[in-house]
């Protein structure tokens, strides 16, 4: 699967399909969705989004970006954990929409290569940054219910809830989004083994343009744009979220181990 970015105007999201009848299917299936997304945005049919995920498959990356852009409902944000690739998605998105509004969680607790990290995509790429974060400082927290990360399943669980899913939840809801870009990848881990390019959650559109690439396409298309990995990379960290529940390589027996102590593999962000 190529991953260059085409110079050229990019086809139609019916433009590669040669069979008829799949033409007029998919062709069928926006014209459903632009007329129910009129009638009521809150949310398709399970049958209609399925099935409109499934025509974002023979796509390539930048194809489900405009068509999502075009199709599903603004105001459209893209996420990041400014991680160990977050660059791919950073450039792809902001190559198509430009001052796309990009939300960081910032926990306090991130890694001093991470801010560093941070500071040096928004400058390149030309970042429209917006920074959330929880309502409770991580000094009011530790003072109140200790370090949660510690204190096993329930703990992290209540950690990422405060610090995590609320401040998401609140920057969708302040800045009006309707459509949420995310980078996740099936081959991240087991628990991303089924991300389809499209889903509804929360009452959110959300889309993964590259939810079939490989560590070697997001390498390739990081080498071609001239984007940097996060700096923790060549050390071990593949995953990068907190420093203290982030574990490099050499620290662990698997990779299911590198978050959460192998006790979690998500933060909370991108479940239902």
């Amino acid at each position: 699967m190529s991953v260059t970015t085409n110079t050229g105007p990019e086809p139609s999201l019916n433009s590669n399909l040669t069979d008829p009848g799949e033409r007029a299917l998919n062709m069928g299936l926006r014209t459903t969705l632009v007329r129910w997304l009129a009638h009521d945005g809150s949310g398709a049919d399970r049958e209609t989004i399925t099935a409109f995920s499934r025509s974002f498959g023979s796509l390539t990356a930048r194809q489900r970006v405009e068509q999502a852009l075009e199709l599903l409902p603004g105001s459209h944000v893209l996420s990041s954990s400014f991680g160990a690739q977050s660059a791919v998605m950073l450039h792809l998105v902001n190559e198509v929409a430009p001052g796309i509004p990009v939300v960081l969680i910032d926990t306090g607790y991130l890694f001093p290569e991470t801010y560093r990290f941070i500071d040096e995509l928004t400058e390149k790429l030309k970042l429209n940054l917006k920074i959330y974060r929880s309502e409770s400082s991580p000094a009011w927290q530790e003072s109140r219910f200790g370090k949660l990360w510690n204190q096993g399943v329930d703990g992290i669980e209540l950690y990422n809830r405060m610090n995590k899913k609320e401040p998401m939840d609140r920057a969708l809801r302040e800045l009006g989004a309707q459509t949420w870009f995310s980078g996740l990848r099936r081959s991240q881990a087991s628990t991303r083994a089924y991300t389809d390019p499209i889903e509804f959650k929360r009452g959110h559109y959300k889309v993964h343009p590259i939810f079939d690439w490989t560590d070697r396409d997001v390498g390739r298309y990081l080498k071609e744009n001239g984007l940097p990995y996060h700096p923790l990379w060549e050390k071990g960290y593949l995953s990068i979220g907190d420093w203290h529940t982030t574990r490099s390589l050499a620290a662990v027996n698997n990779v299911e181990e590198l978050r959460f102590f192998g006790l979690k593999r998500e933060c909370g962000l991108h479940e239902d």
